[in-house]
């Protein structure tokens, strides 16, 4: 089987990926308590993994192999956690576009940095300066794409009252930036933590049912601590059936990862997938899919997904 035959389901991957973060901001919306929202997206897919472990429960893994599993590697899940959390948090407060660029930008550039210098166990490629002006591209062209947030996406002064009101808030989005570039870089040392995971417990399956499930513990935890703000009865009625399937349209990106790699090698893989995400993203903010907040693809957004296409590229062919 051609190679090039698996590009469409990587690039539906990338834009499931970019939707799902755009779904979770409406089911945190609808739930109120964005700890509560995070357990309902986490648990669909802790239930589908532990579902195909159960149906395909070999190979198992070998007591070498868990001698030989690094303390970290349980933790990717959560590493890669983080920036699902923020989706659910901040996409609908500085649009999908520039949430996924930042994170996009500083997932990048966090793996081309393991990748030069070696660490968590990926060999030590040194410096390669196209792959980095690459990383450069792409942080100049975000830097364009971040330039018109939600609050400032109508300049026709076409306001709704409720948008007015949310720009009244008094926190400028972009002070919510180094947060989402933090979770960009712990996206990308999650993907390198689980792939090590998935080597020690061999089965894909139950690799990313160990990873996800210290995720779901974690947010129940913090839930049952912190059980405030609830949900009333009319933000219930509001949740629409696709809003709790946000986790799973995320999720498709890991199960591609899992199937596809060793296919169609990281470069084009990666590259596929960012593409997608991207694009996608931009997309959703110019339509104002899925309860967005509609901010045109203006020339500034435009400009800036083409800079980060073209370093996607720079990276994926050098």
């Amino acid at each position: 089987m051609s190679a090039a035959l698996l590009y469409p389901f990587i690039i539906v991957a990338g834009a499931l990926q970019a939707l799902g973060n755009s779904m979770n901001a409406q089911l945190r919306g609808r739930l109120v308590n964005p700890f509560l929202a995070a357990s309902v997206s986490f648990l669909p897919i802790v239930f589908v993994f532990a579902t195909l472990f159960l149906v395909m429960p070999t190979p198992l893994p070998s007591l070498d192999t868990l001698a030989a599993m690094p303390w970290y590697a349980p933790l990717g899940g959560v590493a890669g956690a983080v920036a699902v959390f923020g989706g659910l948090a901040f996409v609908d407060k500085v649009g999908a576009g520039p949430f996924n660029g930042l994170t996009l930008t500083a997932n990048i550039l966090t793996s081309l940095a393991m990748d030069s210098l070696g660490l968590f166990g990926l060999p030590g490629g040194g410096f390669k300066p196209m792959p980095w002006l690459g990383g450069l591209l792409m942080a100049v062209g975000v830097t364009f794409i971040a330039r018109v947030t939600p609050d400032k996406g109508q300049k026709s002064g076409q306001k709704s009252g409720q948008e007015s009101d949310e720009a009244g808030h008094g926190l400028n989005p972009r002070l919510l930036y180094p947060f989402i570039v933090v979770a960009g870089a712990l996206q990308a040392v999650g993907v390198v933590w689980n792939a090590q995971l998935r080597g020690a417990l061999v089965n894909p399956w139950l690799a990313a049912l160990v990873s996800f499930l210290p995720v779901v513990f974690v947010f129940v935890l913090v839930f049952l601590l912190r059980p405030k703000p609830l949900p009333q009865r009319t933000d219930i009625e509001g949740v629409r059936w696709w809003m709790p399937l946000a986790g799973l349209a995320g999720a498709v990106a890991v199960f591609a990862g899992l199937l596809f790699v060793d296919k169609v090698g990281a470069g084009a893989f990666n590259g596929l997938l960012i593409t997608a995400n991207l694009l996608t993203s931009v997309a959703l903010d110019h339509f104002g899919w899925v309860g967005m907040k509609r901010v045109p693809a203006g020339p500034s957004r435009l400009g800036g997904a083409a800079l980060m296409v073209a370093g996607i590229v720079l990276i994926s062919l050098f």
